[in-house]
């Protein structure tokens, strides 16, 4: 009886750290869980492993008691309607500078603006060729592949090295994604604050997107928008 309890038990305990072990290799989008009152948000529980693998989404620096306050403005650049020269006018105007992760699309149809973008003081980043899910990737040579198709599409269309920054696209990640990211000498960026306004054509009313901006502004916020948002363009002035 002892001994078919044990082994029952080794079993549950194999069967509990292979699922652990899985949970955490697995297939994962990003997200965090919100504070209330402009505090920091939480990373998800079974997210927690991506830090350890050199990713970051927030200035731990820069708590919620400190007095210095810091905001980082990053941006999802995948094509130009118009807006992201509209965006890029109000970060010259206020004198700051942001980080923009750009598609190869980007690069080859608007080159002036992504020149600008460098010219202006912008971080130019990584965040794939194509956009594809790069967890889908069988082996390292696929993910080097894509990331290393955007560097050589970027220096020919600009004569410019790419920041060393990757956002993988739709926050779509796993243990070996940020392993390989790491390995190209990459730091993967996610975010702390994001809202949807990546639809142009089911676009936040502009008072509303302001309101849930500055709601959820925390010290070392990481925030994500997409430039290509007529609200955005807007609002960005005003937060």
């Amino acid at each position: 009886m002892k001994k078919t309890i044990a082994i029952a038990v080794s079993m549950i305990l194999f069967l509990s750290l292979a699922f652990s072990a899985f949970g955490e290799a697995g297939a994962k989008s990003w997200y965090c869980v919100r504070n209330k009152d402009h505090r920091q948000p939480l990373v998800g529980s079974d997210l927690s492993f991506a830090e350890s693998l050199g990713a970051y989404y927030i200035d731990h620096n820069h708590g919620d008691n400190d007095s210095e306050k810091v905001i980082y403005l990053t941006f999802d650049a995948g094509y130009e309607n118009g807006n992201v020269e509209k965006i890029l006018d109000v970060m010259k105007e206020k004198q700051v500078t942001g980080a923009f992760f750009v598609l190869e699309n980007l690069i080859v149809k608007n080159t002036e603006l992504v020149v600008r973008m460098a010219d202006e003081g912008h971080f130019v980043c990584n965040h794939t060729a194509k956009h594809p899910d790069v967890t889908k990737f069988d082996s390292f040579e696929e993910f080097k592949s894509e990331i290393e198709s955007l560097e050589n599409v970027y220096r020919e269309y600009t004569g410019r090295e790419m920041s060393k920054y990757f956002r993988p696209p739709e926050g779509r990640f796993d243990t070996r994604s940020l392993e390989y990211a790491r390995d190209m000498g990459y730091k993967t960026v996610f975010w702390s604050f994001a809202y949807e306004d990546w639809d142009n054509g089911k676009q936040m009313d502009r008072e509303a997107a302001k309101k849930k901006i500055l709601d959820n502004m925390h010290n070392g916020a990481v925030i994500l928008l997409h430039p290509t948002s007529a609200t955005n363009a807007a609002v960005l002035g005003e937060v």
